[in-house]
């Protein structure tokens, strides 16, 4: 997945929000299997499991029998036909989650190899805080930032000011 470009800047904000709101006695469900990531949170001391790739839109059964104390979701509901289902099927009360933003002036991500490495659904923030809401869930904090590249282009230069990611912590109502 990160053969040419390791996200740095997204895993260090969203390292420094968890850190923020999630003390490492937590237990962690990361929802998606393990990854950079879920490997990243455990050498920053937290106890995290990972579902084990199963399709999340037809089999919740991994997030409904967990007995973690919270749910991490990075980058994950995009992907999802139903985020709406999976985020009420969650049994813990914490819930730490990111979603990359749509961009205006980009198409939705489809690759043209990989059937489960594509964006259903592009969220803007007031969609993202909607669903987290409507699911159930109260938004305690949130933070966007941009991703710059190095690339020459009018999209390389948006992405300097336009945020491009948004994470949430949000609590059990």
């Amino acid at each position: 997945m990160y053969e040419k470009t390791f996200p740095n800047k997204r895993f260090k904000h969203t390292i420094n929000f968890l850190e923020k709101h999630i003390p490492t006695s937590k237990s962690i469900l990361d929802l998606g299997v393990v990854n950079p990531f879920s490997e990243i949170m455990t050498q920053h001391g937290y106890a995290v499991e990972n579902t084990q790739g199963e399709d999340l839109d037809h089999d919740t059964q991994n997030i409904t029998n967990s007995k973690a104390e919270v749910v991490t979701a990075f980058e994950i509901f995009e992907h999802l036909l139903s985020p709406f289902t999976v985020l009420q099927s969650i049994k813990a009360d914490k819930l730490v989650a990111s979603v990359p933003l749509k961009l205006w002036f980009s198409s939705a991500y489809r690759s043209k190899t990989d059937m489960l490495d594509r964006h259903y659904h592009e969220f803007e923030d007031w969609q993202f805080d909607w669903l987290l809401e409507k699911a159930g869930w109260k938004i305690i904090d949130r933070q966007k930032w941009t991703n710059p590249t190095k690339k020459l282009g009018i999209r390389p230069i948006l992405r300097w000011f336009t945020p491009r990611y948004y994470i949430v912590y949000a609590e059990r109502v």
